[in-house]
């Protein structure tokens, strides 16, 4: 089973237990895993890369490895992020393996951002991998997809029913190392016990339906057995990508019976 870890926050006085789990597969269709992840309090984040050759594994890793770089700092904030992906970009293009002028990666992920009395969760995302939020039994998506496709659907153009399946359902409008540097979109998000996010490449959301992604958190209260659980169901409904998900989970600490690994107030 993938490995659940835990840290213990303080949110209004209150102790709360975070427990994560993360992994990722090259599926059943693809030659190389080209996706990567990040999951290291506070910075949780899945990059799916593109690009021909070794490019979209080379994008991911870059900007993991830098975005590693600013947890190790002790300092994630939107402009130590921003400061990361700049390098990575230059990393990437650098790379004497990058020759693809379409290489790059999405990123989109969550952190937990403490100032002070004021607590919360900041949604980050580059691209078409997802950040969903289970909260009170309802899924919700709380990343909006950078792709032709979304933007058809935004526009009213296309339902999202007719957007399965779509002949541009691929094609991608924002990535890190594509072109010039582009900043994540943001959004802040309260801080409450028994909620549960899902960061995830659409590698999962290809196989796994929202509701399938919700019977599985209904299912699983410990995220190593929930990742494990989606990504066989994903690897069984085809694996046609790189799989990569992340579960979040924030727990009231006196309803939690896990071990406790790191300590943070």
């Amino acid at each position: 089973m993938a490995e659940t870890k835990t840290h213990r926050i303080t949110v209004a006085q209150r102790p709360l237990l975070l427990s994560w789990s993360g992994i990722t597969d090259q599926g059943r269709r693809r030659e190389t895993n080209q996706d990567a992840f990040l999951a290291d309090y506070p910075l949780f984040i899945v990059a799916d890369g593109m690009g021909g050759h070794a490019g979209g594994e080379i994008a991911s890793q870059s900007t993991v490895a830098r975005l590693q770089a600013v947890v190790s700092s002790g300092k994630v904030d939107g402009p130590s992020i921003e400061n990361a992906l700049e390098l990575a970009v230059g990393d990437i293009a650098d790379h004497p393996e990058t020759t693809d002028e379409g290489t790059g990666t999405t990123l989109t992920g969550v952190y937990f951002d403490s100032d002070g009395d004021e607590s919360r969760w900041i949604a980050l995302n580059i691209g078409d991998s997802r950040v969903y939020l289970l909260r009170d039994d309802r899924l919700v998506q709380i990343t909006t997809d950078h792709s032709v496709v979304q933007e058809l659907i935004t526009a009213g153009k296309l339902s999202p029913e007719e957007a399965e399946g779509h002949p541009y359902s691929n094609v991608i409008t924002r990535a890190v190392g594509a072109s010039e540097l582009t900043a994540p979109d943001y959004v802040s998000i309260d801080v409450r016990a028994g909620d549960r996010f899902v960061i995830c490449s659409d590698g999962l959301t290809k196989e796994l339906t929202d509701y399938g992604i919700q019977h599985f958190l209904r299912e699983h209260h410990d995220p190593g057995a929930a990742v494990d659980a989606m990504l066989a169901a994903a690897l069984e409904n085809g694996g046609r990508d790189n799989v990569t998900l992340i579960i979040v989970q924030v727990t009231a600490e006196e309803d939690s019976s896990s071990p406790i690994e790191n300590t943070a107030e």
